[in-house]
């Protein structure tokens, strides 16, 4: 219970001059980075682990797990999480891949310089400590929460214990995808990059006023988050998504799993969950292709067995891509990804516009 929520003149608004109100949007677009940063987080999470699963024989594609991951019988098989920093988005990322992928706490890292200042993560069984190498040379997950200015020393520490298979994630919003590369001198990087226009709902929708893991329990606030999604005037780049459709097939690649068995999977995994507008005959529905995934010339060369080449992600999301094509040509598999986002939560989309009040003044 908020105790200061009626008493407006001890409000943070309450102390802003008039001249200056113009800027409060500012605070929506800073919670609705967040707000969509943990999310996606949450659904990259949550692919990873089910596509492992299954590469494991231990789960079939039913959509993604909505219950806990600790599914696998050997830890070497199951998702391990690294977080290096543990200021606020580091703290909060935690508590979302905590309470709502949920990661197991056993599963989940945390390295900054500060670790005695996560005593709430410890109670739960995080182990948090100052050693930024060994938690990347762990981990199959790697977010990056830290400062821009910290960013250089830590690549540095890094870079020599990465493993390959490792996915490093970045929310370092200031260091863009190239000078990363360069700095961590790999190219398994995730990088989501948010672009905002002011919008009349820009300072509303995100729930001020909830906690970010209660946040994202809302119907509304989620779908705001989904890839194809401008609520609140947040857009993530496409090509996020593109690259985590690779670092799926990277995986696969990892495993020596044949070419024709992860498209397979691959379409299990990302166009398994229908809707209303694919009838009750669902095998008409898109499937990917080969030559939506390598060029038609390297089609040619692919034998039976032979697994896809390793991708570059850095590149993937950089440039356009047979994947970029197929799904700017495609909107009935943009609608199937959309649902598969929703579905990852545990919602359904909504064609209606979200319409949230959290008492904050718009600009």
């Amino acid at each position: 219970m908020d105790m200061l929520e009626d008493l407006e003149s001890l409000q943070f608004e309450s102390g802003v001059t008039e001249e200056d109100r113009s800027w409060l949007y500012l605070q929506g677009r800073s919670r609705g980075l967040t707000v969509e940063a943990c999310a996606h987080a949450i659904f990259f999470c949550k692919l990873v682990h089910t596509l492992r699963e299954s590469l494991n024989g231990n789960q079939s594609f039913r959509g993604l797990p909505i219950g806990s991951l600790n599914v696998a019988t050997d830890e070497h098989e199951e998702l391990k999480v690294g977080i290096i920093g543990g200021g606020h988005l580091g703290k909060q990322l935690a508590r979302v891949l905590l309470q709502l992928v949920p990661l197991p706490a056993e599963s989940l890292r945390i390295s900054t310089r500060r670790p005695e200042a996560l005593v709430e993560f410890q109670k739960q069984g995080v182990r948090c400590f100052y050693h930024n190498s060994g938690l990347v040379g762990w981990a199959n997950v790697v977010f990056l929460c830290c400062l821009p200015s910290q960013l250089p020393n830590i690549c540095i520490e890094i870079q020599n214990s990465i493993r390959k298979a490792c996915i490093v994630f970045s929310f370092v919003a200031a260091i863009p995808l190239p000078r990363l590369k360069l700095l961590l001198n790999k190219t398994s990087i995730l990088r989501p990059q948010y672009h905002y226009h002011y919008a009349e709902d820009g300072v509303n929708i995100w729930g001020a006023k909830k906690e970010i893991t209660a946040a994202l329990q809302d119907p509304v606030i989620l779908q705001a988050t989904c890839p194809y999604s401008a609520a609140g005037g947040i857009r993530l780049n496409i090509k996020w998504l593109e690259g985590v459709f690779y670092a799926a097939l990277n995986i696969c690649t990892e495993k020596n799993v044949a070419h024709s068995k992860a498209m397979l999977l691959m379409n299990e995994l990302f166009l398994s969950v229908h809707f209303q507008g694919c009838g009750e005959d669902t095998s008409s529905c898109p499937k990917f292709q080969l030559t939506d995934v390598v060029s038609k010339d390297y089609v040619k060369n692919l034998s039976g067995n032979r697994p896809f080449p390793w991708f570059e992600l850095t590149t993937v999301q950089l440039r356009e891509t047979p994947f970029s094509q197929c799904l700017s040509a495609s909107t009935v598999i943009q609608d199937h990804l959309t649902h598969l986002y929703c579905d990852s939560f545990g919602i359904s989309p909504s064609k209606e516009q979200p319409n949230v009040s959290t008492g904050l003044p718009s600009q």
